[in-house]
């Protein structure tokens, strides 16, 4: 029996919160036919996209939201999903035979036992993208992938059907297994953010001070001379590292220079320790994935 016998029928939603991810989730399920009826939101922030993204639904309480949707989708930061579970459980608010779902990577279906006692059908599903709460986000649910966790073959049915709706690739997380795809998508992403504006700060002071005649200043505002320099570079690595692996690795550490990375060091040391530390404890690991000199090892540990 193929997926397309348990595509949920016409939904009856509700939203717990409308932050970046819920309201983008809930426009993308209206777009496929779903209703929205209503959502919760506490901050102005909240209240304001839900207003523009799902202008036809309610502003309601979580346990109001929670009692009337066929659909709920629990769309709370990771730190407040087991309290929202917690209280909505004692509460007896969620009818059973509801699908609950939540969108945290870091969780799989336990966290939702409270409900799942009382007769709810669980789904983690959790679309693995950085949210901006701006227009590009339902522009990118149509390429993101969605890491899925169900109770049964039933309910991966149905989250499946519902990831697909929306236009994103749904892909199967077992529940073990969901701590490390958090990891790894954390270390992918949020990291990366890290790592460039380590190397924009690092190539804005190498920049400064006059430049060729036309050339712009180099100052602090985001989008500059350094990002520009930086942008064809960082692009074709991480389209390289995706496409060829270890592979795509080049530069001194994985041609084992020792000499080129100790001066590295000693320059970035020289602007910031602490951008310094970052790049040793990276260029340690990409020594450990080239197979370097073990001089270079030495010199990494050694610091």
């Amino acid at each position: 029996m193929t997926s397309s016998h348990f595509a949920p029928a016409r939904l009856t939603v509700g939203i717990v919160s409308a932050g970046r991810v819920g309201s983008a989730l809930g426009a993308a399920l209206e777009r496929a036919g779903h209703v929205v009826f209503g959502v919760s939101a506490i901050s102005d922030a909240s209240v304001r996209r839900a207003r523009a993204r799902l202008p036809e639904s309610q502003i309601l309480p979580a346990a109001e939201v929670a009692a009337r949707s066929e659909l709920l989708i629990l769309a709370v930061p990771d730190a407040e999903l087991s309290g929202l579970v917690a209280g909505l459980a004692a509460a007896a608010v969620v009818r059973p035979g509801a699908i609950v779902a939540h969108t945290s990577g870091a969780n799989g279906i336990a966290v939702l036992a409270p409900l799942t006692e009382a007769g709810a059908l669980p789904l983690a599903v959790h679309p693995a993208m950085t949210f901006t709460g701006h227009d590009e986000d339902l522009t990118r649910l149509g390429n993101a992938c969605f890491g899925i966790t169900a109770a049964d073959e039933i309910g991966y049915a149905i989250a499946q059907s519902l990831v697909i709706e929306m236009g994103g690739e749904p892909v199967r997380v077992s529940e073990e297994h969901r701590t490390l795809y958090h990891a790894a998508l954390t270390h992918g992403s949020n990291h990366l953010v890290t790592l460039i504006v380590d190397a924009v700060a690092a190539l804005r002071s190498a920049l400064a001070g006059p430049g060729l005649l036309g050339q712009p200043l180099v100052d602090e505002q985001p989008g500059g001379l350094a990002e520009r320099i930086l942008a064809p570079l960082a692009s074709a690595a991480l389209d390289n590292a995706l496409r060829r692996g270890p592979a795509a690795l080049t530069g001194p550490v994985a041609r084992g220079d020792v000499a080129a990375v100790s001066a590295h060091l000693d320059a970035l040391t020289a602007l910031d320790p602490r951008l310094a530390a970052g790049y040793r404890a990276l260029s340690l690991r990409t020594a450990h994935m080239a197979g370097s000199d073990p001089g270079l090892t030495d010199l990494l540990e050694d610091r």
